[in-house]
Parts: C-alpha cells; structure tokens; sequence
C-alpha cells in the first residue's frame, strides 16, 4: 500500500491537454463493451458529449420537497427539455410515462433520512442488478462517502456495483456526498474523484468548487456537477457555465430546475450553455425572455 507520508504534492495537471479519445468520445470508456458504449452515448448526446441529468430522487430521503409535491405533473412537463432522468425506481414507476423514451439513471443506494443528526455516515446498496435491468435504466447511480465514517461500506458497495455493472453493461454513476462537516475544497474533489473513478465507475456526480479544472484534469471519468442548494437562476447559470468552462460534461440539477420561477425555462437556458456553447449572460437572457411569454 503505497504510503501518505512524504508524498509529493500533485501540480502538473497538464489542463490544455484533452484526453486522448481512443475511438469513443466519452472518457475513460474507450475499452469498454459495446453495450455499455451504447448505454453511454444515450446518457451523453454524442454531437457535444454533455448531458442535462434532471435529478428528482430527493424524496427517498426529503419527502415532499417544492416543486416536486407531485412528481406526475412535474415530471412530464419538464421531460422533453432534460437529456436524462435521475430517479428512485418508486418515481420511475409510479410517474415517468414509459413512452417517453427518456434514458434514466436509476439512484440504487438507500441512505437515512432527514431525522438524522448526521446523514454522512455510509449507505446501503438499494437494488440488485435485476431490477435495474427490470427498469432498463441507462446508468444507475451510487451513493459514496469519502472521508467519514461510512467510506469503507459505501466503497464495497460500489465495487459491487462496478462489477455487476460491468457484468451487463450498464454504467455506474459514483455520487460524492458531501457531509455537514465536510469542507467542499479542491483537495477534497481531487481525492473523491479520483478514488471513485480508480475504484471503477464510470462517471462521477460531484460539486462544483475552485480551481475545478484541475479536478476535471486528474480524473480519467466524466465529471457530472450537482445543482446543489437552490440558486438565484442568475446565480446558478453561472456555476453551470464555470463548470462546463473548467472540463465539466453536464449537470445533474434538481431544486434550480423544479424550484425556479419558470422550470421549463431554466431547462432551455441550461441547455443553452451544456448543448449550445452559450454563455451565463445569453443563457440569462434566454431565460427571462422564455419566461416572459410563459408568463
């Protein structure tokens, strides 16, 4: 095991460097099987490589939040304005038509509930590989904590998942969590990230945070960046754009999207800036423009 002391701190990043594609456009995944390259080029859109998640799942430890009181009219009406649906399989279920055709990632991992004092204290894996397949979800999504007293049980947990994953082809999304007593620095992102992504999953759900293009730089995975707390959409346009400007492949947004004045909107004006090259302020301008005739 290699040893901590005396260990040289990392610094030659290499930023202006782009991975090196190896045949296929989603990092990391140039050895991968052709069913899990499949799933992959669904989650991402192939002409940008970037994706639009729409997380929905905070009920399986929230309950009711707002905007999302009823998940059967909130979701249907947002669906065609996300490339991907971060659900429970509940929710999948019970409020996603199967119709629509929209990929999902599946949340696999079960956690405590809000009533606890400290939620980062490790998961459970949730769902077996048969019910993910049941629910043809495109990626399913595990919970990981790095850092606190949960990392050993969250880590086999997700090696488990890597493996059945790998069995079947279906891409695992690693989830950092980040707890009350957790600092949200760049040397924090740095280790998560990187120890996720070495642990074998295939993309990795993170924050944002300073100097984030080092982050993105030293992970051999996509890197997909949470919403978080919910934002003035001003605000939050520009963290989305920082993000995808620093080596971000897309967004996983919940609570900027659903609590916004116009949900619909901040999807389109996020897209503007995933999808489209746009920057904050055009992506802004589309938003308050889009609103305005909703309103």
């Amino acid at each position: 095991m290699a040893d901590a002391q005396g260990n040289k701190k990392a610094k030659d990043y290499r930023i202006e460097t782009p991975a090196p594609a190896g045949g296929f456009f989603v990092k990391g995944a140039c050895n991968g099987d052709w069913g899990l390259k499949n799933r992959l080029a669904k989650i991402f859109r192939p002409d940008t490589g970037n994706t639009v998640m729409l997380a929905f799942d905070h009920g399986y430890i929230m309950g009711p939040t707002s905007g999302l009181e009823r998940l059967d009219i909130a979701i249907p009406k947002l669906n065609p304005y996300v490339d991907v649906l971060m659900g429970t399989r509940g929710a999948i279920r019970s409020s996603v038509d199967p119709a629509a055709s929209k990929p999902v990632c599946l949340r696999a991992t079960h956690d405590e509930s809000i009533l606890k004092e400290d939620m980062a204290l490790g998961s459970g894996r949730g769902l077996d590989i048969e019910e993910i397949i049941r629910l043809n979800a495109q990626m399913f999504a595990v919970q990981t904590f790095v850092g606190s007293g949960g990392e050993r049980d969250s880590l086999e947990a997700l090696c488990r998942a890597v493996d059945d994953g790998c069995r079947y082809g279906i891409p695992v999304l690693a989830v950092v969590a980040v707890g009350k007593q957790m600092q949200r620095t760049t040397e924090f992102f740095l280790l998560a990230t990187r120890l996720l992504a070495e642990h074998g999953a295939h993309a990795i759900k993170t924050y944002y945070c300073e100097g984030f293009e080092k982050v993105a730089a030293a992970c051999p995975v996509p890197l997909i960046v949470a919403g978080g707390k919910k934002l003035p959409e001003e605000d939050a346009l520009g963290m989305v754009y920082r993000a995808i400007q620093s080596g971000a492949r897309g967004v996983d947004m919940g609570r900027n999207i659903f609590q916004s004045s116009s949900p619909e909107a901040m999807c389109r004006a996020i897209r503007k800036i995933v999808h489209e090259g746009s920057t904050d302020k055009e992506a802004y301008g589309v938003f308050r423009e889009e609103s305005k005739s909703a309103g």
